[in-house]
């Protein structure tokens, strides 16, 4: 049993002519719609209606329309018998020796379906209920997360644990719709007029992918932030939507192993907003300073930044508040920028304190002066009856 491939350019008139039911996607659907039943179309644009088929059995020679974006998967009694993943007509017959049962288009979905296809694969004879779903395999857009308080993280950049609270949305993708279906989808989303959509706050399924998410987030973080390919930098994360995508749907797949076992897998991530603690604040401050440092524009910041705190200390204190501007940025070590020297002028020295009066003194320089013939000896002995008090 199983799906004959129409002729492409049948989808039209000549296709709808020929059906006893006419499957296709309802209409009105969301964008987030990820899975839902075909529904058959009773009238064809005046053609004629079917009225003896039973909504429980799809009859030989139906005719399903698959539209770009979706795969078709066929139903008997609970178990899949048919997928098919290329867009165009196909014929349900279950009696032709040429029908097939998986027509997968190569490609991603070729590589994720074949295995699970065999693993679920149904080889029965015609049952008492049939039916068809289409699954969306686009990416699913309007998937949020977001934090209540603060997740924390190793930085290797920074150095230090970080944290943050922040909120975004990502997408998903289903890229293995028939393992999704058998191992994920409750069993309620398998009726008529039941929509399984990742964004219904009423879908319980969803809820629990959005908590798994939250409990990646920081896993998630840790592995972006400390891959060098990423240059270990935090601030990259906002304008890199694939590369963070990449990061969570890593961790959410080693916490909880989504693509293995549910196939589906996060394709871009939207991170709208990113609120650092005080500590974060601080380290991403002292960050941007030392950035603003390196390079040639750091070295004019640096050239400008001492000539003002020279001029600073010029107007606050003076020729000795330059001199101690200048001493710091010797400690300092800053090298390329000098401070002016002025050129040295020759101080006089000063006179020597005039010496003591030392009678002695005195007296030896009278008798030096009486021996040259300078003096008389009635000179000297003046001098002589002076120093001694006479």
């Amino acid at each position: 049993m199983g799906l004959i491939q129409a002729a492409v350019g049948s989808i039209g008139g000549m296709l709808a002519d020929q059906w006893k039911d006419f499957y296709t996607v309802p209409e009105g659907l969301p964008a987030t719609a990820a899975l839902f039943a075909a529904v058959p179309r009773g009238t064809n644009a005046g053609r004629g209606s079917n009225t003896k088929g039973s909504s429980n059995i799809i009859t030989n020679g139906s005719k399903i329309v698959v539209p770009e974006g979706y795969g078709l998967l066929l139903f008997q009694d609970g178990a899949i018998t048919g997928f098919a993943a290329e867009p165009g007509g196909y014929e349900w017959n279950s009696n032709d020796l040429q029908s097939k049962s998986i027509f997968t288009g190569g490609g991603f979905v070729e590589s994720m379906v074949k295995q699970s296809w065999e693993r679920f694969k149904f080889g029965g004879q015609p049952g008492s209920q049939q039916s068809a779903f289409f699954v969306s395999l686009k990416e699913l857009p309007d998937n949020r997360f977001g934090t209540q308080s603060d997740i924390y993280w190793d930085d290797r950049y920074l150095n230090a644990q970080v944290g943050a609270i922040t909120r975004g949305s990502y997408t998903l993708k289903i890229v293995d719709p028939i393992l999704f279906v058998k191992s994920f989808v409750p069993a309620k989303y398998l009726q008529a007029g039941q929509v399984f959509d990742f964004t219904d706050l009423d879908n319980a399924a969803a809820s629990q992918l959005f908590n798994e998410v939250v409990g990646s987030l920081a896993p998630a973080f840790s592995l972006y932030t400390n891959d060098p390919e990423k240059g270990n930098r935090i601030t990259k994360i906002q304008q890199d939507s694939v590369g963070f995508a990449k990061s969570l749907s890593d961790a959410v797949e080693s916490a909880y192993q989504w693509k293995s076992d549910r196939g589906l897998a996060i394709v871009k991530t939207a991170i709208i907003s990113i609120e650092y603690d005080a500590q974060t604040k601080e380290l991403l401050k002292t960050v941007q300073r030392a950035d603003a440092l390196l390079g040639a524009r750091g070295n004019s910041n640096l050239q400008a930044s001492v000539a003002a705190g020279m001029q600073s200390a010029g107007e606050n204190s003076g020729a000795n508040g330059i001199f101690g501007m200048g001493m710091a940025a010797g400690v300092a070590g800053i090298s390329g920028l000098q401070q002016p020297v002025a050129p040295a002028v020759p101080v006089p020295a000063a006179p020597a304190p005039a010496p003591a009066d030392d009678p002695i003194a005195r007296l030896t320089k009278a008798k030096q002066m009486l021996d040259a013939g300078l003096i008389t000896q009635a000179d000297y002995d003046a001098v002589k009856a002076k120093a001694l008090g006479l």
